[in-house]
């Protein structure tokens, strides 16, 4: 491990396992938008392993040079240098197949998240894929004791943060053109939510 590189041990936990459903639910080829790339240890590892796929990393502006620093050590060829990317802020003219992010909804505001799917639906070709991984609500509860604390953990660093329910996302992403199509439960009381968007 390069000790001069961002490190999330979560993503080094999660990446294994998260790319097994992405192997499962991403189309063969065309452009792949990860919002919120972070470390970019997520992106190395994907990119690695579906290599027929180009690769967008993004980050918000103030992150990207650590970002970038991983990409330029560790990502191929079918990786595009990151761009700055706000959900909140104007986004960057793209064409994609599918957008994944992970870990990003429960940090963002709820206008945030409204933005960060109405910015998904609008770069997403028809029938393209949103894959969205994180700790989330079932029916305005939450599904485990660790997940309330973390909820808690994080209104008290912001209390505009906190985990978000499914159906709420669900009516968000049907108000934009996707329709849930898969919940796929992961360890440690996650999900991926697959959307679709709609032909």
């Amino acid at each position: 491990m390069n000790e001069s590189l961002a490190f999330a041990p979560a993503c080094e936990r999660n990446k294994q396992l998260i790319l097994e459903v992405l192997q499962q639910v991403l189309p063969d080829s065309g452009l792949v938008l990860e919002i919120g790339s972070g470390t970019g240890q997520h992106m190395v590892h994907f990119s690695k392993h579906l290599p027929l796929l180009q690769w967008q990393p993004s980050e918000q502006a103030q992150n990207l040079a650590s970002l970038q620093q991983r990409l330029d050590l560790q990502a191929g060829a079918n990786v595009m240098p990151a761009i700055a990317l706000d959900v909140a802020e104007t986004w960057p003219e793209l064409t994609c197949q599918a957008v994944i992010s992970a870990n990003t909804a429960h940090i963002m505001s709820w206008l945030e998240v409204i933005c960060m799917f109405e910015g998904v639906a609008e770069v997403l070709r028809p029938a393209g894929i949103f894959s969205l991984y994180g700790p989330f609500n079932e029916n305005s509860q939450f599904t485990a004791p660790s997940n309330q604390q973390f909820d808690q953990d994080l209104k008290a660093r912001n209390s505009l943060m906190g985990l978000r329910d499914v159906a709420e996302l669900e009516k968000l992403a049907a108000s934009h053109h996707m329709n849930l199509q898969q919940k796929i439960p992961m360890p440690a009381n996650n999900q991926i939510l697959v959307f679709r968007q709609r032909d």
